[in-house]
């Protein structure tokens, strides 16, 4: 074998030699490497528009009923306010994960917990009842396992009721509603604990889920601590009352969970509490039936009756008659007030002390005027006492028998016996009105 130095002289179409050390490929290397080129420059641009896709996924939205956080390397970003993104017309960019996260929280949103705690178990049977408005039979004990309830104070309570000896409690089934909503996204991040979504899950559904549990146990035992400082009757009349009551010491229990200045930790805040069903147990549902109807009946006929005793003082005496009525009970009572009272009443007794007053007027006047007749024949009387006399009882016994229809005279006589036929004949008797000079006869 020899080795041969070759020299090659390339000629270019126009003509010209090109020398030097390159190699003309044939077909097949010179398909492999146009494919190799084209597969650089796709490649290229294939790794522009994952680098453009990237940065565009930086593009947060905030809706309008949430705020956010910005996670960097699992760490909130920013300082201060900064560290909450608001709603705003313009998207945020952040650094795409994992370099950074954005966790939206809704903060305008209501999150409804619903308590059946405290409420007695219920087969898928006594539901549907239920939905159809029917009554369940109750043949069964109430089982403290099974059955869930909430204890009331009793009403003969006369101290404490936490550990009061003697006391006695009363049972009673409820269903609540609680409404909250989160206020402080970072507080509610940084001391919440929820487990972190898989794809395909929601946040807001894995955040709900994973405070329910904290919710619940801190809303039952709310329930408890002040349920059982209401009678069983007081809870069941008090549907208003309780609520506002569990409500704020529900919101308490949420701001001691706090430290020093921070607050609130759990940045969750009690929009509402709703008791929307509560009942005595049902094994005692006649008993409790019947004295509810006793109380109703009594509370009824207790209404009635003030209610008349008002109407009757205020017919009475007028709109002032409470006010006069105590200021005359008052051990000490104004002057002035007294006699405006008096001079203010209405009413039938106001009727009476004008009859009162005419008639002392009427008697003052008969009795002066009479003084007056008198003294004008005591001149007389003193020369004539007798004649004055028959004189004032004649005038006397004519004003009785003008108005006397039958009079009957009976004079002296030696006889004890004396027979009056009264009533002699039934018809009445005929009367005669003068009209003018015209007379005519009623019968």
């Amino acid at each position: 074998m020899f080795d041969h130095s070759h020299h090659h002289h390339h000629h270019s179409d126009d003509g010209h030699v090109e020398h030097g050390p390159h190699v003309e490929l044939d077909p097949a290397n010179k398909s492999l490497s146009d494919a190799l080129r084209i597969s650089f420059v796709i490649l290229k641009m294939i790794m522009l528009v994952l680098i453009v896709l990237f940065l565009v996924s930086g593009f947060k939205t905030v809706g309008s009923d949430e705020q956010a956080i910005v996670l960097r390397f699992g760490k909130i970003r920013g300082v201060g306010e900064g560290k909450i993104l608001k709603p705003r017309a313009l998207p945020y960019w952040i650094f795409p994960y994992p370099i950074e996260e954005i966790v939206k929280i809704p903060v305008e949103k209501n999150i409804d917990l619903g308590i059946r705690s405290f409420w007695y178990y219920q087969t898928e049977a006594d539901l549907l009842a239920e939905s159809q408005g029917r009554k369940m039979r109750v043949n069964r004990t109430l089982d403290p396992i099974a059955d869930g309830y909430c204890l009331t104070g009793s009403e003969q309570q006369d101290g404490p009721v936490a550990g009061y000896e003697g006391s006695d409690y009363n049972i009673i089934h409820s269903k609540w509603q609680l409404r909250y909503q989160i206020k402080d996204p970072e507080q509610f991040f940084r001391n919440v604990y929820v487990r972190d979504t898989i794809p395909g899950e929601v946040y807001f559904d894995v955040m709900t889920e994973s405070i329910t549990p904290l919710l619940k146990s801190l809303f039952e035992d709310a329930i408890v601590s002040t349920m059982v400082k209401f009678t069983i009757d007081e809870a069941i009349k008090s549907k208003d009352r309780i609520p506002r009551d569990v409500m704020s010491l529900l919101q308490e229990k949420l701001d001691r969970m706090g430290a020093g200045d921070i607050g609130n930790m759990c940045g969750v805040e009690i929009v509402s509490v709703y008791l929307t069903d509560i009942t005595w147990p049902r094994q005692v549902d006649e008993a409790f039936q019947n004295a509810l109807r006793a109380s109703q009946d009594s509370q009824k006929v207790i209404t009635e009756a003030r209610t008349y005793a008002q109407n009757t003082l205020i017919e009475v005496a007028g709109p002032v008659a409470e006010e006069l009525y105590a200021a005359l009970h008052a051990e000490k009572s104004d002057e002035r007030t007294m006699k405006l009272l008096w001079s203010e009443l209405a009413g039938t007794t106001q009727e009476k002390i004008f009859e009162a007053r005419g008639y002392r007027a009427k008697v003052i006047s008969d009795a002066k005027a009479n003084a007056d007749y008198l003294l004008s024949l005591l001149p007389e009387y003193r020369k004539h006492p007798e004649i004055v006399l028959q004189s004032i009882y004649r005038d006397a016994v004519e004003l009785i028998f003008s108005n006397v229809d039958e009079k009957f005279i009976v004079e002296p006589s030696e006889d004890e016996e004396l027979r009056i036929l009264m009533n002699r004949n039934p018809k009445p008797k005929k009367k005669t009105v003068k009209s003018g000079d015209t007379q005519s006869t009623n019968k």
